[in-house]
């Protein structure tokens, strides 16, 4: 890879290299926070969610300060796959969290109403 590659992926990874804290304590503290979860019984279903997206964000932090020191190509798409990942788990989550509120008020209203249609 020539040198002018190099110098345009650092460029671009450069948002997330300075990024590179934030995104390691958010993914310490999404996998503390799955440990937590699955502590309780009901938690020990739902606690490797937070740990998993944990895990793709420490190593999408990790791949960006590689691609910024090295400038490799790989790592760029390695990390920036990560980031896809994590985004897609919580993208997911929040769907299902909307569909059970929208559902807890549906079923609130019936309940309010006495059951009767």
């Amino acid at each position: 890879m020539d040198h002018n590659s190099q110098e345009l992926l650092r460029d671009l990874i450069e948002p997330l290299y300075r990024g590179k804290f934030w995104m390691q304590l958010t993914g310490v503290m999404l996998i503390l926070s799955g440990v937590l979860t699955a502590l309780s019984i009901v938690g020990l279903i739902v606690a490797w969610i937070p740990i998993w997206a944990g895990w793709m964000l420490m190593q999408a932090a990790g791949a960006a300060g590689r691609v910024f020191e090295s400038g490799d190509s790989r790592d760029m798409k390695f990390a920036l796959g990560k980031l896809k990942t994590y985004f897609t788990i919580f993208g997911v989550l929040i769907l299902i969290y909307l569909a059970i509120a929208v559902g807890g008020m549906l079923f609130g209203a019936i309940g309010m109403m006495g059951g009767s249609w």
